[in-house]
């Protein structure tokens, strides 16, 4: 038999509306004791109030929305984590929508979204977006906050959550410079995904500034995952154009660059040196361990969810601006060369 509310108020000798108030944190009018004997009786009956009767009360779903491009991808599903740690930390539940990188259901499940009355929405996006999401009624007037994490693709002043990517890139490519290296190679994304061109320029400029030429050949764009490493690391392999060390965008593009390398018959680091960028938990079992730049994604995520709770709470304030570190974490990957 499901306990009421009802229920509660007739074990407790109150009204209903007393016990609504009460578990609400609406009753500062009534007793220690009234209250006491509520939450006795709360806590004999194991009561669990209605989550919906409860919403059409407070007006409030304690839920957020959450879209991203592919929840399989291992950095989305540390962004998510870091993003539910801090939602759940305060009682909000995330709906979680994969668009398996289709645009146009990216708008339709933030219309969905809107729908199940959520309290704020992020979106984690490669796309420009169009003026049905970012300049829809509710969230021009800030009743439903918007949170992007698409790397400031979207113009806006507030709410940018950015990392040190340029940096990164760079502070790796001049690790292999002071390592020896001399031919490196890159793999870059490609399409209209993800525009990491912060990426790439930290490492063209890199070369340039130790006087190293700029060599095109060595340089292939391929799909943000572990095929198109592979696939990538491969084509530059079939060029018979000699490197010594291979950065690559992300780490996911490392773990495929390596099994192609493997299968030429060669191995990393003695014959090609290997750096990846993100600095997943799974590069520190790859054999050898990836050195890669580090990019605090949970943190990234974590500090999502306080910014989109903070946006609710706050609707008059802007969201706050942050740039996240980068580090990079040396390992097993790299070898020094000597003259």
């Amino acid at each position: 038999m499901k306990i009421t509310i009802r229920d509660i108020a007739e074990a407790a000798g109150v009204s209903t509306t007393t016990v609504s108030q009460i578990l609400n944190n609406k009753g500062s009018r009534f007793s220690e004791e009234t209250r006491a004997k509520v939450m006795e009786t709360v806590k004999k009956f194991n009561y669990q109030p209605d989550f919906f009767a409860q919403n059409m009360i407070t007006k409030k779903s304690k839920t957020i929305g959450m879209i991203v491009p592919d929840v399989t991808d291992f950095f989305f599903s540390k962004l998510i984590e870091g993003v539910e740690a801090y939602l759940n930390s305060f009682g909000y539940m995330m709906l979680l929508c994969n668009t398996s990188h289709d645009k146009l259901l990216e708008e339709k499940y933030f219309e969905e979204l809107l729908r199940r009355s959520v309290e704020g929405i992020i979106i984690a996006t490669p796309n420009m977006l169009n003026d049905t999401i970012t300049k829809h009624p509710k969230v021009q007037g800030k009743k439903v906050p918007l949170l992007l994490m698409d790397l400031g693709k979207n113009p806006r002043n507030e709410g940018k959550l950015l990392v040190e990517e340029y940096q990164g890139v760079y502070d790796a490519t001049k690790y292999l410079i002071d390592n020896g290296h001399r031919t490196i190679a890159f793999l870059r994304e490609v399409g209209d995904y993800y525009q990491l061109s912060e990426r790439i320029t930290g490492f063209l400029n890199c070369l340039e500034d130790y006087g190293i030429e700029e060599d095109d050949r060595l340089i292939e764009s391929s799909p943000l995952d572990i095929q198109g490493g592979y696939q990538g690391a491969n084509r530059l392999l079939e060029k018979n154009i000699p490197f010594t060390a291979l950065v690559c965008t992300n780490d996911q593009m490392a773990i495929g660059a390596y099994q192609a390398i493997t299968e030429a018959g060669l191995k990393v680091p003695d014959d090609i040196s290997v750096i990846g960028f993100d600095g997943l938990e799974i590069t520190r079992y790859m054999s050898p361990a990836l050195t890669t730049v580090y990019q605090p994604i949970y943190d990234v995520g974590y500090t999502a969810g306080e910014f989109i709770i903070g946006a609710i709470e706050k609707p008059a304030s802007k969201i706050p601006n942050k740039t996240f570190p980068t580090k990079l974490l040396i390992r097993d990957s790299v070898k020094q060369l000597t003259d």
